[in-house]
């Protein structure tokens, strides 16, 4: 080995040991916030060594410790100096720590999470969130999916790091289930110009949908790849462009808020104009009217240089008096003697007068159905489209059968697969709605009790079984008018007028309460109980499932996060009763 090579490995040693040995490490937080509403979800802690030394940075600074076998004593110095630097701030936010995949399996790391450490710090499992880097080398991979699940028992929770980064990441996703997906920032820089990697990150949010798994994009540098990603519906992000790393935990800065929910709120506004609940004058086309005094043969001529044209709206001081088609006329025209009877006529004589007409708020659902009650011989007739009463233009039924597909495509797109109910995207809308509206109506959140035990005992298949079971409840119990959504697992949602939200309740707890005996088996249901291991992996004895359901007046709150805020604390006061239950506020 070169002299000087030899010297230069034996300073950064030396310098690895003072910094270990002297504690020489600070903790620095990068927020990761709500790409919904700029909230913070929680931090990133990360490491520096001391900023005059050559080990400042944390790639140096950890592949020096790996190469001198100091890697679990450096670990376990910047996971007590974040701790240290995090817990003591009294807030709720979810810690963050990158965790060398390896390290994990080690005892002394094991230790480091036990009950009575955490207790010190005053930490709740729930809020530690361990990032594991995808393209760090798992040594035997069986005993450290084992590893994991023994984390997720105790309420930890796992995050895939850099994904996109390697080449073994998707393998590494299917196989521990992780609760966060963290994108790699060469995924994200410049995604707003990239095609391709808008392409991939959109293939990864479905994914992270369907398997309700947490999307995380690192790295957002600019306000134009925060909005691409706002467009492409990823749940959080952290970057420069946000916040750079602080030992301070500051707030996020208004502009960055304020460009995150305007963002949103201009997506919801497309996507309600573009499809969902969309009004019949979205697709309305003002189209040539004729007055009821033109002549017969003036509008078979206007046909004759038109073949595209289907008909006209007859209109008379802008009010619609009749319509004329081009089927209609070419049947009174044609024989013998049609035109020559009709040719001189005015349009009135023969224009139908019982036609379809629609006020342009009706929504197309609505107007796709009553199109489609219309008698046979009218059912390709186009429609007229009022505001006030006056003419605002037509709707063909090819147009009006593209929209409804697509408005069928897209609903279909964002229902649970499971329970078929919405699924977020819908509930958030469903939710502002109602909160405009001046009619009172009630938040119901629906949580099923001890649904985990009842899982791990009599498996997936019935616990899926279950909640289809639920879902077919809450659409028999409540009308079809009001909204009923999956919110995911075992949370559902129902929005319904306030002065029946008891009834309604007590109706779905009754109902769920005769169905559920038949998902056990004959011993449980003597016994009155089941025994299954609870997250310590210790037997115990759990009541039959139930349900909770906390309501929410819309009066209450001015947001949707103010919903979700009260709605969770009635549901945590709600889940202390024993059985089934309801908790108004």
């Amino acid at each position: 080995m070169d002299i000087n090579q030899n010297k230069e490995e034996e300073r950064l040693r030396g310098e690895l040991l003072e910094i270990l040995y002297q504690k020489k490490i600070t903790t620095v937080f990068q927020p990761i916030v709500s790409l919904l509403d700029g909230t913070v979800h929680g931090y990133e802690a990360l490491s520096r060594g001391p900023t005059d030394s050559l080990l400042h940075t944390p790639d140096v600074l950890f592949k020096c410790a790996q190469k001198f076998n100091k890697l679990w004593e450096l670990e376990f110095l910047c996971r007590s100096k974040a701790f240290e630097a995090a817990f003591k701030i009294e807030s709720e936010f979810k810690l963050f720590l990158n965790v060398n995949p390896n390290i994990m399996q080690d005892v002394q790391f094991r230790k480091g999470f036990t009950k009575e450490y955490l207790d010190k710090f005053a930490i709740d499992p729930k809020r530690i969130i361990f990032e594991i880097t995808e393209s760090e080398a798992i040594n035997h991979l069986a005993d450290f999916i084992k590893t994991i699940d023994n984390y997720k028992e105790q309420d930890y929770r796992i995050a895939i790091d850099d994904a996109g980064a390697g080449y073994s990441g998707l393998n590494l996703i299917s196989d521990i289930h992780p609760n966060y997906i963290k994108l790699d920032m060469k995924l994200i820089r410049d995604i707003d110009k990239d095609t391709t990697k808008q392409s991939l990150v959109r293939c990864l949010n479905e994914f992270s949908e369907y398997t309700e798994t947490a999307l995380i994009a690192e790295g957002i540098e600019t306000k134009e790849e925060l909005l691409k990603l706002i467009e492409i519906g990823v749940q959080y992000g952290q970057g420069y462009f946000i916040q750079r790393p602080n030992g301070i935990l500051n707030s996020i800065s208004k502009d960055v808020v304020e460009i995150v929910r305007e963002e949103n709120a201009n997506k919801r506004k497309l996507l309600d104009n573009r499809v969902l609940n969309d009004r019949i004058e979205s697709i309305c086309k003002l189209e040539q009217t004729i007055s009821p005094d033109i002549l017969v043969s003036q509008v078979h001529e206007m046909f004759k240089e038109n073949e595209t044209l289907s008909g006209f709206c007859v209109v008379k001081d802008l009010l619609p008096i009749g319509v004329i088609t081009r089927n209609a006329l070419y049947k009174r025209i044609s024989g013998q003697y049609g035109y020559i009877l009709y040719a001189n006529k005015p349009v009135s004589t023969i224009m139908d007068t019982d036609f379809m007409h629609v006020d342009y708020l009706e929504t197309i659902d609505i107007v796709g159905k009553e199109a489609m009650q219309r008698d046979f011989n009218k059912i390709y007739d186009f429609i007229v489209v009022t505001r006030k009463d006056q003419f605002q233009g037509t709707v063909t039924v090819k147009d009006l059968m593209e929209k409804l597909i697509e408005i069928e495509f897209v609903y279909a797109k964002h229902l649970n697969p499971l329970s078929e109910l919405p699924g977020n995207l819908m509930i958030e809308q469903q939710l502002e709605k109602a909160l405009k509206e001046k009619d009172k109506r009630t938040i119901l959140y629906f949580d099923l009790d001890n649904f985990k035990a009842y899982n791990d005992l009599y498996g997936f298949e019935n616990g899926d079984r279950v909640l289809k079971e639920f879902a077919e409840i809450l659409k028999t119990r409540i009308p079809p008018e009001h909204f009923i959504g999956h919110i995911g697992g075992d949370d559902f949602i129902a929005i319904v007028p306030k002065k029946k939200t008891e009834q309604l309740c007590i109706s779905v707890i009754h109902t769920f309460n005769e169905a559920v005996v038949k998902y056990y088996n004959k011993e449980d249901i003597e016994k009155g109980y089941i025994t299954s291991k609870d997250r310590k992996d210790v037997e115990e004895n759990f009541p039959f499932l139930s349900v909770s359901i906390a309501g929410v007046a819309c009066d209450h709150s001015k947001t949707v996060f103010e919903l979700a805020e009260t709605a969770a604390k009635i549901k945590k006061k709600c889940k202390k009763k024993q059985g089934s239950n309801y908790l108004l506020s």
